[in-house]
């Protein structure tokens, strides 16, 4: 847990530090969320791969050399002025790099994810991931703010006034990626005392093509279960929706709220803060009682329709709480069904690598979705409505589905925290 926690705080710290490096190389405003479109990139290019990494080796070793990964990417980002001397150059190193921590990133997240369904029994999957899910948006929230924090003018100033910094460090956005990379070096210091949970799988395949063959058919085997493709389908309308109210929280406020980006970051710890009393309350729900969560779904995407009409920061503060109360609610109850479902058809890496895959591939879609709003002008409250709208009603759409699976397999409750051990992998 201490490992992707410092793992997630660097990453969420380095995306606003990269997004301040690209605002001080002048890079144009829909740069910063085609960065993140590039990140969720590798999630999906990789994906018939790292699930076999994942299981090939135990988790700790995956998640020590994958956050090597990462690091690399953060020195190179660090670096991108002793390395490039044109201003385009520099912008494309920033994006190869944060593309290098992406790698990083998708190797790691089937081994810090199923190592949980190595450690626990299905019925203690949700608490298990309440606590996870709710260390992880902790995370989320400290990296989020951190990064605000090092690239403010008084902590900036702070930082480039020590002699080692400012004898490296040119600038108020390369001193807080060498403060960032120190926390990736924290989290492989963790990465090395996780334990051998002693699981063991059957011989990974190492052929790309058959690795790309048997990826697509263990999509297949998730998105045909009645269940798996419900808790699929909503997880990846989550990771989709909240990678992009990240870009439109930034926005919002330097828009609608005339915050600087500092400032701005501050608004998505908030959000995120919300997040984890959220996944805290959900880790009351059974395993059994995951769909029942549905509806909030719903909620949520109409609440996101009120930030237009919030000002004052009591409210705007008020609201964001909210939103990522409800949004933490509603995943953690779906992610542990998800890893329940992907543990009983497949296996721990492969499952988890199945879920990334389609998560990102929204990703890619709705910052994709986000950048053309933002290249067309739309301002930022018009992108805020139809956002909201598009949640709600997808998720009405799932609750539809979810009906007309139960109706014609009155069954399928029965199944929810049932025993399995990949059998569909044989």
């Amino acid at each position: 847990m201490a490992a992707q926690a410092l793992s997630s705080v660097a990453d969420n710290a380095l995306l606003i530090a990269a997004i301040a490096l690209i605002a001080q190389l002048s890079g144009p405003e829909w740069m910063a969320p085609m960065m993140k479109w590039w990140f969720a990139l590798a999630y999906v290019v990789l994906a018939a791969f790292v699930g076999a990494f994942a299981d090939s080796f135990p988790k700790g070793r995956v998640m020590f050399s994958t956050n090597a990964l990462k690091t690399l990417g953060c020195a190179l980002m660090f670096g991108y002025n002793y390395l490039l001397s044109s201003p385009e150059h520099q912008l494309f190193l920033v994006f190869v790099s944060y593309t290098i921590v992406g790698i990083g990133a998708a190797a790691y997240s089937p081994a810090k994810y199923g190592i949980v369904t190595e450690m626990l029994p299905p019925e203690l999957l949700v608490k298990g991931n309440s606590w996870i899910e709710g260390l992880t948006v902790l995370s989320v929230i400290v990296g989020t703010v951190l990064g605000g924090v090092l690239i403010s003018p008084l902590a900036s100033a702070h930082i480039m006034a020590h002699p080692w910094v400012h004898n490296i460090a040119g600038n108020a956005a390369q001193g807080a990626i060498l403060v960032i990379g120190l926390v990736y070096i924290a989290a492989a210091i963790c990465n090395l005392l996780i334990p051998d949970t002693h699981a063991f799988y059957p011989k990974q395949q190492t052929h790309p093509i058959r690795l790309i063959r048997s990826f697509g058919a263990y999509v297949r085997i998730l998105w045909g279960d009645k269940l798996g493709q419900i808790s699929l389908a909503v997880t990846t309308l989550f990771w989709g929706a909240g990678a992009t109210l990240q870009f439109i929280v930034i926005e919002w406020g330097a828009q609608h709220l005339g915050y600087r980006l500092d400032q701005a970051s501050i608004l998505m710890g908030v959000a995120a803060l919300g997040t984890v009393a959220g996944s805290i309350c959900a880790g009351r729900v059974p395993l059994r009682k995951a769909l029942s969560v549905l509806p909030v779904g719903v909620v949520m995407g109409l609440v996101v329709l009120l930030m237009p009409a919030v000002q004052a920061t009591w409210a705007v503060y008020g609201l964001l709480l909210l939103i990522g109360a409800l949004s933490g609610f509603f995943v953690v109850p779906m992610n542990a069904l998800l890893q329940h479902r992907g543990h009983v058809l497949l296996s721990a890496g492969h499952s988890i690598a199945v879920q990334n895959f389609n998560e990102q591939l929204n990703i890619l879609l709705m910052l994709a979705l986000y950048s053309l709003m933002l290249w067309l002008g739309l301002p930022i409250n018009v992108v805020i409505m139809i956002f909201g709208l598009l949640v709600s009603g997808l998720m009405l759409v799932f609750i539809r589905w979810n009906a007309l699976n139960h109706r014609a397999d009155p069954g399928l409750a029965k199944l929810i925290g049932q025993p399995g051990h990949g059998t569909a992998l044989r």
